[in-house]
């Protein structure tokens, strides 16, 4: 399926009855510009659009014209659309994830009482877990998504996920916290009569003992006190992790990759695909960004026809650059060549290197003329 003519049709008739699209693809390639990009113009749609990003570099805050996100959704201002000449007949809402927060939030939901939840959240164990785990925030990412699917309030989500290596994390990371809460070894810790922590204690005492007397900390007390707290929340939380791998295979989901022309960024999104197809879940499409346009052209003569205009050094570089440009766009046709034998009949779509990157609404809106036509 080719890219510029039927792009827009192709495209939008991909989306028009899913409610959430999650953006997949290596680091730098235009990922959270694509995803905001395809918020904005679901939104300018009619459609009421919220768009989450886990990129620290606050790049989605930038293209929107937002100051900054946090972990709850802030509407982008309509007049920006009109100042930006985009006609807007929906909404468009945005967040960045705190890994932390929405860590907080699961306690919250899950604990079956008050002082259940302030035991957790206060503990010392579960503050250096949840911010041990706020380092990788792929489940985090998929809990926040489920919580605004169940909420409602949302016709589209799209998601913005981290670099496609840990992406592969990302789809995995529903069965790993399953496995986790399934596990044998947590299972022991969390029995009613704390076997494991007696155990634990009765050979490792001295040691537990020596660390208390050196930091004031009494560590074997806050290990019992938080399996024993998380012991009564590990099978909701368990069960919620299986909603959220149901939620990515579902057929309101679509899987967009995105890449680049360079190799490197072509060989992840083989990769991804493959990965995708093995598991079954449901791919839409490929996206490929910055793509030189152009096709290989005969450049014999250019120098005598720039002889005339130019002074014979500003016409050798000219030269010089518009082979550098033939070359690059070969370059990125062969490479976009094996993706698209990967994808066969799948829709790849290209949009091609802008004189600016698209750091704003005027920006997002050029991506989209060649995305959505």
């Amino acid at each position: 399926m080719t890219e510029s003519g039927r792009s827009g049709t192709v495209l939008a008739d991909l989306l028009d009855r899913r409610r959430v699209c999650i953006c997949a693809g290596a680091g730098g390639v235009g990922k959270t510009t694509t995803a905001a990009a395809i918020a904005m113009e679901m939104a300018a749609r009619g459609r009421r659009v919220a768009v989450l990003t886990i990129d620290p570099a606050r790049r989605l805050a930038t293209s929107l014209g937002m100051t900054e996100l946090g972990n709850e959704e802030r509407r982008v201002d309509p007049e920006r659309f009109e100042r930006a000449g985009v006609e807007m007949r929906g909404e468009l809402w945005a967040m960045m994830l705190d890994a932390k927060r929405t860590w907080d939030d699961v306690i919250e939901r899950h604990a079956p009482d008050a002082e259940t939840r302030d035991a957790v959240l206060s503990n010392r164990i579960y503050q250096e877990l949840s911010n041990a785990v706020a380092g990788s925030t792929e489940y985090m990412a998929m809990e926040k998504l489920y919580e605004l699917y169940q909420a409602n309030r949302y016709d589209m989500l799209v998601l913005d996920t981290p670099p496609t290596r840990n992406a592969l994390d990302f789809l995995d990371a529903p069965q790993r916290l399953t496995r986790f809460i399934d596990s044998r070894s947590l299972s022991f810790f969390l029995r009613p009569s704390r076997l494991g922590l007696r155990l634990v204690g009765r050979g490792g005492g001295v040691v537990f003992s020596l660390l208390k007397r050196i930091t004031g900390i009494d560590l074997l007390r806050d290990l019992s006190d938080f399996f024993a707290s998380f012991g009564d929340m590990a099978s909701g939380i368990g069960e919620r992790a299986e909603r959220v791998a149901e939620l990515l295979g579902s057929h309101e989901t679509a899987f967009l990759i995105v890449s680049s022309p360079q190799r490197a960024a072509i060989d992840e999104a083989i990769f991804f695909h493959r990965r995708l197809r093995e598991t079954g879940l449901p791919f839409a499409a490929a996206i490929v960004n910055r793509v030189h346009p152009g096709e290989p052209t005969e450049l014999a003569g250019l120098d005598d026809e720039l002889a005339g205009v130019l002074d014979e050094r500003l016409a050798a570089k000219v030269v010089r650059n518009y082979e550098d440009h033939v070359r690059l766009a070969a370059r990125d046709r062969e490479n976009m060549s094996l993706l698209r034998h990967e994808l066969v009949d799948d829709p790849l779509l290209e949009v091609p290197l802008l004189d600016d990157d698209a750091s704003d609404l005027e920006g997002l809106a050029a991506v989209n003329s060649h995305l959505f036509g």
